[in-house]
């Protein structure tokens, strides 16, 4: 639902929900932010809000290409989201997947160019 107020509206709640995020899980104990356990899922809530403020508007092969290429970012884990998941902290756990979210949105927005009418 959010997708449908556009791009920007959506890329600035991503990056709230990142900092709300980050707030919340620097309260954990240094072990559970060592370990990026993975009931923590605002981090992926985040970086796939990121990737969908690439779509001009929300459609479903766009979601489908957006969900993807997030996933893709964020299992393969390329440089710079590598280096944001090496780090051991709460910064850390939020930074790859927005990280990975920023890179799947950036794809989309040169996808757009080049396929106007299919991602919309």
């Amino acid at each position: 639902m959010l997708a449908l107020g556009g791009p920007l509206l959506l890329a600035a709640a991503a990056l709230v929900l990142a900092w709300a995020g980050w707030r919340a899980v620097s309260t954990l104990p240094s072990e559970a932010q060592e370990k990026d356990p993975g009931w923590i899922v605002v981090d992926e809530a985040a970086g796939q809000w990121l990737a969908l403020s690439g779509l001009a508007a929300p459609s479903l092969l766009g979601i489908a290409v957006s969900f993807l290429l997030f996933r893709a970012f964020d299992i393969l884990k390329p440089w710079p989201v590598s280096w944001a998941d090496r780090r051991r902290d709460a910064l850390g756990i939020m930074l790859d997947d927005v990280v990975a979210g920023a890179l799947a949105g950036a794809i989309l927005l040169w996808l757009r160019t080049l396929f106007p009418e299919a991602l919309a």
